[in-house]
């Protein structure tokens, strides 16, 4: 059976072997807009494409001539779900070009607000965008028709989450209060000690979320594409560490781009990247398995418990990874506000010529920065790779094995088939509201 563009069966009489099409213009529960076309020839799916249409927005391109100091605040409005990643990044990059490193006092501040992003973002993904896909429900205000009390709780989680970024960052959505070296104030012991009792009522509110979502129902998917995610020998990486690679490859920041090469694809204003010409994946799924064993014990503890093992290639599975990341930056939340010594919110820094590289951990995956700076202490060049680039060719790689595995369905099925695909893996393609038109091609 065809359709005509609109989702509306072709009339009797046309024949089922012409081209079909099926469009969906709308899809919410993803940040961003773009579209998918898919082609079938037979029983083979020739192609899927993710081709992202927003027009592009040129942050590299207006970079150049500010000030060193000017990229943490101009880099955070790339987005609106993980300002304090492209903050971080920035800074890691910035200080590095500098030859200036944070003490640990202030690299600690560092670690509790992007803990703070992870909180917010992860629970938003799970409860708002990812768990209605589980429970047959079109979104969370269905959710909260059937589950009220699920929703509470994943309201409670993010407004942990929101609380740790508004007292470090000054407000919960584009934190004003990041600077190069440091922050523009240091928030009291005292300031910090107020959020004690509302991250340890969303700590056992964490640990409910992971029981509740390790009870989904889950296809046995694994994917097979390189995993890349930060590493650090002493804990779970968040805010810096050396890229590691389920192939045993090891690399610094500063070898970032020697491995990995964007390149343009005709149809989308996104770049695609490949690591030393292999697709790859990050986020979640590559952080859990290069580094579970550096998990807490009560997040240890929890991820077994649901069925985690030592690695978790299942995207659909991503859901509870993220749950039990949720859970971990809580805990660590705690730790750091209980050690905490109030420091002196920045370093000196003194711009010098020089090139400097910085990733961290985005709820979504890995986020490279590299600038240049000129002898004005100017931005001469920057550079930024974000997760949801890195991802696509793994994507599309993962919507063609999904599709072709399923393709007794009618259009209908196939379409939330390839929407729950994109879903798990949370890409952040802009933050807009809207995402998916897909466009179906039968021969």
């Amino acid at each position: 059976m065809g359709t005509d563009g609109s989702g509306t069966p072709d009339p009797p009489g046309r024949d089922a072997a012409t081209v079909r099409r099926l469009t969906v213009r709308a899809l919410a529960r993803v940040e961003g807009e773009g579209r998918l076309d898919v082609t079938v020839r037979g029983d083979t799916v020739e192609d899927a494409r993710l081709d992202i249409y927003e027009p592009p927005r040129f942050f590299e391109a207006f970079l150049r001539g500010r000030d060193f100091q000017e990229p943490p605040d101009i880099t955070s409005r790339i987005c609106g779900i993980c300002p304090v990643a492209y903050q971080v990044s920035a800074c890691n990059a910035l200080e590095q070009a500098c030859g200036v490193t944070p003490g640990p006092r202030l690299l600690a501040l560092r670690r509790l607000l992007y803990c703070g992003e992870w909180i917010a973002s992860h629970t938003l993904h799970i409860y708002f965008l990812h768990a209605p896909d589980f429970l047959g429900v079109p979104d969370s205000i269905a959710l909260a028709r059937i589950d009220r009390a699920a929703v509470e709780r994943g309201l409670a989680l993010k407004k942990a989450g929101n609380a740790i970024l508004e007292t470090i960052g000054g407000r919960p959505i584009h934190p004003v209060n990041v600077r190069v070296g440091g922050f523009y104030r240091a928030p009291t012991v005292e300031e910090l000690a107020t959020l004690t009792g509302t991250l340890r009522a969303a700590l056992d509110a964490a640990a409910e979320t992971v029981e509740w979502v390790a009870g989904f129902d889950f296809p046995d998917v694994e994917l097979d594409p390189v995993l890349v995610a930060l590493h650090d020998e002493h804990r779970y990486a968040i805010e810096d560490g050396v890229v590691r690679t389920s192939g045993g490859a090891q690399f610094p920041a500063a070898e970032f781009d020697r491995h990995v090469v964007e390149r343009q694809v005709p149809t989308s204003t996104a770049l695609h990247a490949r690591l030393d010409g292999e697709r790859y994946l990050t986020g979640p799924l590559a952080r859990f398995t290069l580094n579970s064993d550096h998990l807490s014990p009560l997040a240890r503890r929890a991820a077994t418990a649901a069925g985690l093992g030592d690695e978790c290639r299942n995207p659909y599975r991503s859901i509870v990874v993220r749950a039990v990341e949720v859970l971990y930056a809580l805990e660590e939340a705690l730790r750091l506000i209980e050690e905490y010594e109030r420091p002196e919110p920045a370093v000196a820094m003194e711009a010098r010529p020089g090139v400097g590289h910085g990733v961290s951990e985005a709820p979504r995956g890995l986020l490279y920065h590299r600038y240049r700076i000129g002898d004005d202490a100017l931005i001469d060049d920057a550079v930024i790779v974000p997760p949801t680039a890195q991802n696509q060719d793994a994507i599309e790689a993962d919507l063609v094995a999904r599709i072709g595995e399923h393709l007794d369905l009618d259009d209908d099925a196939l379409t939330g088939l390839c929407e729950r695909t994109i879903r798990n893996h949370d890409p952040c393609i802009s933050c807009a509201t809207h995402f998916l038109d897909l466009r179906m091609t039968r021969s």
